[in-house]
């Protein structure tokens, strides 16, 4: 969504923004301005300060320097078309809506989001009220405090299933209404709609603005109860169903929470309303809950776009018995396909028959810090799932497991991290396969160490190959999707080398897809140059003592190849495999000369399990 610059600025002038500042932050009067301590950065002096008449925030410790939507944007995550609406909001403004159906369907949403949050002050008088106040009790017991309730607005729904009906009629709203909202359901024998939730604690559900869209219920104890029916069990908890405002696969319990939380806390994902609750209260204020159902790709995506950091890893958080461990995997099956550098999970499983809440409660906060802390890594998980309680002593189980674990890093579709993974499922199963190779100083062993290793120059390979492999990429860009496994694990010693490698990488990948055909030399130099990289790329690209060792390399037309049916993209693709694989192999070879001294030194299963793995993996390119 896009707003005029008049629009902007009259909301800019609309609002005060030592007020909008001051709900979030702790200000006092310094002068004509205000200052407190930086939302952005920990300090004990306060040297953010606020000033109402130029309309800006400034912090003298951190650099932090903004508007009112700046600063909301920057303190609630949020983007910023949210952050203007949610100012626009607060200031009484209508947002410029561009045709009559936007218009009509804005004012129907703003009433069912007006009726949700009148249904949720509702609950919260009725849970308040002296009548209920065994219920009251109740949750009181759980170690819930007033603070925490009045936080998450919970509340009470009591048995009668036309009283919240009855309320919100004389507050103006229609049945239809209330029925699309979710509140109500209609009667299939003529009666009038009656209340969905009935003689429940309600959880109110609020979507990322703090706006209410759904509802939860919780059953309560049954000495709090009236006697049912036969040998009717109402299931525990319930939650609205999906409306207009509300799609349980792409809304988490307490994300408004955890939203503003993401810069200081870790994102914790548990299973439900009480967990997250007793997280909040422990200081845990990242924590949230899917809604009756197994998270989704929208909410695993939601969770990633909330942590305002380079490095984004929520921890999921599961129970400890044989369903936690399946809501895991289902969890991490979800995950695989999305995964990019630095956005992943780690997993981390209570002890059996306890949750966040029980656990908190019994162990104390102290415990559970060290259990998230100690969550283990996405490729951790997989690698333990797949090996638990399993033998691998034959070929066929070794090559079984080296093929599903190929499967899983397959899932992946960012290229690099695809490899990575691959590359540490292999070592992986190189260490822990190794034991049982290495019992004794087997004979293989003693070949291993007999190979004559050449003299490798290490150096000239690290410096010149990779070089003339960049280069031919660079004049002919449309070999990258026959060797972007490769060249994802290229090395560079020079900075100024590792940038231009780095940023032909990104390009290529962006552009990797059914067009990739399109981007050619002269346009993908071009992108290059817009990075600042023109001087440096053009003495580069006339280093001819790069293309007297590869004339495939050299820049326009491809070379015509001698052998029949072959093109020239072949010939090119033919030859940057060759120079990838003396350069691998002379890598390999510097790595097992390496490898020998390790183990003439120290005699372990580990470094003969080493030494082996790459004398097999330079046998292998050899083949």
């Amino acid at each position: 969504m896009t707003f005029s610059p008049r629009f902007t600025q009259d909301l800019r002038d609309r609002v005060t923004l030592s007020e909008i500042i001051g709900r979030r932050v702790k200000l006092t009067r310094a002068g004509r301005e205000f200052k407190g301590c930086c939302p952005f950065h920990r300090e004990k002096s306060p040297s953010f300060y606020v000033n109402d008449e130029k309309q800006f925030y400034h912090c003298f410790g951190c650099g932090a320097h903004g508007d009112a939507v700046g600063f909301v944007m920057q303190h609630d995550n949020l983007s910023f078309p949210e952050a203007v609406e949610l100012l626009a909001t607060q200031v009484g403004m209508d947002v410029p809506l561009q045709s009559f159906a936007d218009k009509e369907y804005s004012q129907k949403e703003k009433n069912l989001y007006t009726l949700c949050d009148q249904a949720a002050k509702w609950f919260e008088t009725q849970l308040h009220a002296p009548k209920n106040a065994e219920v009251l009790s109740y949750i009181s017991r759980r170690g819930l405090s007033i603070d925490t309730l009045y936080a998450f607005r919970l509340g009470y729904a009591p048995a009668d299933d036309q009283a919240l009906r009855s309320y919100l009629l004389t507050e103006g709203f229609t049945d239809p209404q209330m029925i699309e909202a979710g509140i109500l359901k209609a009667s299939s024998s003529g009666r009038p709609p009656y209340s969905f939730f009935r003689d429940r604690l309600i959880f109110p559900v609020a979507d990322g603005r703090g706006r209410i869209v759904a509802f939860g219920g919780r059953v309560l104890p049954e000495h709090l109860r009236p006697p049912q029916r036969g040998d009717f069990k109402p299931p525990k908890y319930i939650n609205s169903a999906d409306t207009p405002l509300f799609h349980k696969g792409r809304t988490l319990y307490a994300g408004q929470h955890a939203r503003v939380a993401a810069k200081d806390h870790p994102l914790i994902v548990v299973e439900g309303y009480m967990d997250v609750i007793a997280c909040h209260q422990a200081g845990f204020r990242g924590a949230v809950a899917p809604l009756g159902t197994a998270l989704t790709e929208d909410q695993i995506s939601m969770l990633w776009k909330m942590i305002p950091l380079d490095e984004k890893e929520p921890v999921l958080c599961f129970d400890g018995d044989e369903a936690g461990y399946r809501a895991a995997y289902r969890a991490v099956e979800r995950i695989m396909p999305l995964l990019k550098p630095q956005q992943s999970v780690r997993i981390a499983f209570l002890p059996e028959g306890e949750d966040p809440d029980t656990f908190i409660r019994e162990k104390g906060k102290e415990a559970f810090q060290s259990l998230i802390h100690n969550a283990r890594p996405l490729v951790d998980f997989l690698w333990s799932h797949h090996i638990a309680g399993k033998t691998f002593d034959t070929p066929e189980s070794r090559a079984g497991l080296a093929a599903k674990l190929d499967g899983l890093a397959m899932q992946i579709s960012e290229g690099q991290l695809q490899y990575y993974y691959k590359q540490m499922f292999r070592d992986k199963m190189r260490a822990f396969l190794g034991k049982s190779w290495n019992n004794s100083k087997s004979q293989k062993l003693k070949q291993a160490l007999s190979v004559p290793l050449p003299n490798i120059n290490k150096q000239k390979a690290d410096a010149l190959i990779p070089q003339i492999m960049l280069l031919t990429v660079l004049n002919h860009p449309d070999i990258y999707p026959y060797i972007a496994d490769e060249f994802h694990r290229l090395e560079f010693s020079s900075p100024e080398l590792e940038k231009l490698y780095h940023h032909t990488a990104d390009i290529l990948e962006n552009n990797l897809g059914e067009e990739v055909d399109d981007i050619d030399s002269f346009s993908l130099l071009n992108q290059l140059r817009e990075h600042g990289l023109s001087d440096f790329l053009d003495e580069f690209l006339k280093q001819e003592r790069l293309y007297v060792h590869a004339g495939f390399a050299r820049p326009g037309e491809k070379p015509v190849s001698t052998e029949p049916g072959e093109t020239g993209v072949e010939l090119v693709v033919s030859g940057w495999k060759s120079l990838w694989n003396q350069w691998n192999k002379s890598v390999l070879m510097a790595d097992i000369m390496a490898a020998r001294l390790d183990l003439v030194q120290n005699m372990t299963p580990e470094n003969e399990s080493r030494m082996l793995a790459l004398k097999q993996a330079v046998d292998d390119l050899g083949k």
